[in-house]
């Protein structure tokens, strides 16, 4: 999508216009556009139900086309709507073949995050599924142009709306990408290209390194696999004057998860390369990070396997060694997220992260809790995770804070041979592989979010296609850039 200002009201001949119609406010047009005016009273007055939420249509009027999207009362505007109802808009747009419009964005107004939101989903109804079919065509971009008589006041929130949108597709893009075409060494490299963009630190630690860095809960989960692990850290100072971490923002990595020899079923197979939905996320967010320079030092740390079956693969009832130190007994080789994300958290802790941010499709039972609706979280701050919890109000993206009380880290520390085990059984599950996380960040202000349910859709929604969904981009991002204002 291509996205430019008009200084002035100036309609060309062939644009249309798009004007959002709230069906208990409108603003007074008829000094900048009479004629337009008059379009948007006959539709109030005949056509009422075009004001509802949720409603788009086209007119054909003699003043030109005019596209009108029904926000219903403005009293119930929010930015979840916002974000839906821009793409919705876009959608509608490109099926409709108006390959340029002009945008009164000024009647979608409700705030500077109404804005924001309204702007990234725009460019959420732009993004498609790539696919490899010998003649698929990708549809043509549409330019939109937007006019706003209050440009000043809302085009920072315009701009970083857009940006949102952005990075949200980039995650979805690295989400949906066929196993065999996103391996490790492949997601290395699309950090290392985030990196050169941006001009900042990238480091791509392979197996001996890893090894070094005694990370043998990483190293465990990769041995039944032939493409060979990465370590993947990412560096934004935006305080250059401070050595300090303010934040570290972990991703999981698996770019495919078959179960290990705890097999997951044939139909259980079929999505897991959204398994490094984490590391999706992680990257997506630093992009958004680096777009807008917050004050903070931000640290990203991606551990990055697959999980696969040969006769070095990790076992059940085999006892590990994480580079904390900690032991860990291996009941469930399919609870090996955790695993990984333990030597990640670790190595963010050990680096003086301030605070952890850890994101993962982590657990079914988080699926079976809050199903697509809500991520799931845990964590042992409550600064912290309050912080989380107005970021993602921000951004539009829900969150469901769980109880951590100590009964349920009890069942994560019951082992006869080792401190912790990986998979204490079906009860609380979410909870529990939280918590063992948790165990890896200590003392350290953590906030773990399991995405199981809301990283991926079965089918089409408001905002997008079927696929990978890129949700928590936006709340993490927000979230570290409110750690730069304090």
């Amino acid at each position: 999508m291509k996205i430019s200002w008009n200084e002035k009201w100036d309609r060309g001949s062939d644009e249309t216009v798009v004007y959002g119609l709230f069906s208990d406010q409108r603003e007074d047009l008829g000094s900048m556009d009479e004629s337009l005016a008059k379009v948007l009273q006959n539709v109030q007055e005949k056509h009422p139900a075009w004001s509802d939420a949720g409603s788009i249509h086209i007119l054909m009027a003699g003043a030109g086309d005019v596209v009108i999207a029904g926000l219903g009362k403005k009293e119930n505007w929010s930015v979840k709507k916002a974000e839906r109802t821009g793409a919705s808009l876009y959608r509608f747009l490109a099926k409709e073949k108006v390959n340029s419009s002009l945008l009164l964005i000024d009647s979608f107004g409700g705030g500077v995050d109404c804005y924001a939101q309204f702007a990234a989903g725009l460019e959420l109804g732009s993004y498609e599924v790539d696919t490899y079919k010998q003649n698929h065509k990708r549809k043509a971009e549409l330019h939109v142009k937007v006019f706003s008589e209050s440009r000043k006041s809302i085009e920072t929130a315009v701009q970083s709306g857009l940006v949102q949108g952005k990075a949200t597709n980039e995650a979805r893009r690295l989400v949906n990408t066929p196993a065999n075409f996103m391996t490790p060494s492949i997601l290395g490299e699309e950090a290392l290209r985030l990196g050169s963009e941006y001009d900042v630190e990238v480091d791509v630690y392979g197996k001996e390194e890893i090894e070094s860095m005694e990370m043998g809960a990483l190293l465990a989960v990769a041995k039944g696999s032939d493409e060979p692990p990465r370590f993947i850290t990412m560096k934004y100072r935006g305080n250059p004057d401070s050595q300090e971490w303010d934040a570290a923002l972990v991703g999981k990595g698996l770019t495919y998860d078959s179960g290990g020899y705890s097999l997951k079923t044939r139909d259980g197979m079929k999505t897991m390369k959204m398994d490094m939905g984490g590391a999706a996320t992680v990257l997506g967010a630093m992009r958004i990070i680096m777009e807008e320079k917050p004050s903070v030092n931000v640290m990203a740390v991606i551990p990055s396997t697959e999980n696969l079956i040969n006769g070095q693969a990790l076992k059940p009832g085999d006892v590990i060694t994480s580079m904390s130190g900690k032991t860990i007994e291996v009941l469930n080789t399919d609870a090996e997220g955790r695993l990984i994300l333990a030597d990640a958290v670790t190595y963010a802790r050990q680096a003086g992260a301030k605070a952890i941010i850890d994101v993962a499709t982590l657990t079914g039972a988080a699926v079976v809790a809050l199903g697509s609706v809500m991520t799931a979280a845990i964590t042992n701050d409550v600064d912290l995770m309050s912080a989380v919890h107005d970021a993602s109000e921000r951004a539009g993206e829900r969150v469901w804070s769980l109880p951590n009380d100590e009964d349920y880290k009890d069942m994560v520390k019951k082992s006869d041979v080792a401190d912790l085990n990986n998979s204490p059984g079906r009860q609380a599950g979410t909870i529990t592989a939280g918590l063992f996380i948790g165990e890896f960040a200590e003392d350290t202000p953590w906030v773990h979010l399991d995405i199981a349910g809301t990283a991926w859709q079965e089918g089409r929604t408001a905002v997008g296609p079927r696929g990978g969904t890129g949700t928590m981009v936006r709340t993490i991002a927000e979230t570290v850039m409110n750690i730069g204002k304090r």
